[in-house]
């Protein structure tokens, strides 16, 4: 690999390229130059408002936690995490952020869209939970079974040994899967969580040696930022997408590296090497955002959150186009089922992207809050993800997001 080829790969990595190519992609939107969709700003009034009734409903306070995984093992009004804690209670604080990073880690990679007809029954509480909600509750308590652990006297882990040699039929079962109960792309999830098992093995860096764990970065990153005690939200993703980026499969490869979740454009191809490529890094920018509690938790503040970007995943990107933010050139895209990787998709989530952060302006300007008392991570959470999921249940029987999207379980 020469220095041009290592300087892209690095570049592709950071939210700032993030925002430059969809900045690119939302100017053409805006002169009506794409091929699929074009931007209608005269609707962002609405969208603000739509969103901050949204808010009122579910935070009257306004007192709005961070968008993560943390929130949906809350689902329920059951604090489940009360209960982990309960039996970590003797462990030392670097022991129990291991095991945070561990569930968070795992439970986020297992966070692809599910399907409609899958659903979760959580066997100590009685309840059936679908979607994100169900995926985050299997994940948990499969983590507290020790499934993804290879020590059967200690089942709060996740390690290389475990997740390297995990069986489909063993995360069926956990997900409950049978003919009548299917879950989208089970066999991608699996694939993530084999090639995370192999890839944390060889990286000691960031996992250790001796018992390599997704949860081991916790421990780096202490060790890193804890006489500063301070940690820049940009620098938790690049170790993320350095840690555990090739554990993506079938994507773009530049010099044999992995790019992960970054697609082509032929709006942006240039003579330049990368040129064409768009970064959206959603599971791993939902990844950081989930790792922030467990980071403030060991007395780690966590600065400048606005760096990262929204997510482009179908809720976020559904509620700009059912708010009418987005319109679609062609109905006949809401007909047909479309890869991540098509221009359809990827100019969907480029432009769902850059109005994340325009609504949250404008949120920002009606609440007279500023971004340091609302950032984007909990107007996401308060927020555009809920009011993408309210609008799509106002318009379509069974909540469905408006384009369907082929999913192998690695990006949605």
């Amino acid at each position: 690999m020469n220095n041009l080829e290592f300087n892209v790969i690095q570049y592709l990595r950071t939210p700032i390229a993030i925002r430059a190519r969809c900045d690119r992609l939302f100017n053409l939107a805006c002169q009506d130059k794409l091929r699929y969709f074009r931007v209608n700003l005269t609707q962002l009034d609405k969208a603000a408002n739509y969103v901050i009734d949204v808010i009122r409903e579910q935070y009257p306070d306004f007192n709005i936690p961070f968008h993560s995984r943390w929130r949906h093992f809350e689902i329920g009004g059951i604090s489940r995490i009360s209960e982990l804690d309960e039996s970590l209670k003797t462990l030392t604080p670097i022991d129990k952020i291991k095991i945070k990073f561990d569930l968070a880690i795992i439970s986020v990679l297992l966070d692809a869209g599910a399907g409609t007809n899958w659903q979760y029954y959580e066997q100590e509480t009685g309840q059936i939970y679908h979607r994100s909600e169900g995926l985050a509750i299997a994940s948990f308590r499969m983590f507290c079974q020790g499934i993804f652990s290879s020590n059967p006297d200690f089942p709060f882990q996740a390690d290389a040994a475990a997740l390297s040699q995990l069986k489909l039929q063993t995360l069926a079962a956990g997900f409950q899967v049978t003919q009548d109960n299917p879950l989208i792309g089970l066999e991608g999830r699996l694939e993530l969580l084999q090639n995370l098992g192999k890839i944390i093995s060889h990286n000691h860096l960031f996992f250790d040696s001796e018992n390599p764990r997704p949860g081991n970065l916790g421990k780096y990153l202490y060790d890193i930022y804890s006489e500063t005690r301070t940690i820049k939200a940009a620098e938790i993703l690049s170790c993320i997408l350095q840690g555990i980026g090739e554990i993506w499969p079938g994507r773009y490869k530049i010099s044999g590296v992995n790019l992960g979740d970054v697609w082509q454009h032929s709006a942006l191809q240039g003579e330049n090497i990368g040129d064409g490529y768009v970064p959206f890094h959603k599971l791993s920018q939902w990844l950081t955002y989930s790792l922030l509690e467990p980071l403030q938790e060991i007395g780690l503040e966590v600065i400048e959150l606005e760096a990262l970007t929204g997510l482009p995943e179908y809720r976020n990107g559904g509620f700009c186009l059912d708010i009418g933010l987005l319109e679609a050139k062609d109905r006949n895209i809401f007909l047909e089922r479309h890869l991540p990787g098509s221009e359809v998709i990827v100019e969907w989530r480029a432009l769902t992207v850059n109005l994340l952060d325009i609504i949250a302006i404008s949120i920002r300007e009606k609440l007279n809050l500023t971004a340091v008392e609302l950032p984007l991570v909990k107007i996401l959470q308060g927020g555009t993800w809920t009011a993408g999921r309210k609008i799509a249940a106002e318009l379509r029987v069974g909540g469905i997001p408006p384009i369907q999207i082929e999913s192998d379980g690695t990006v949605f």
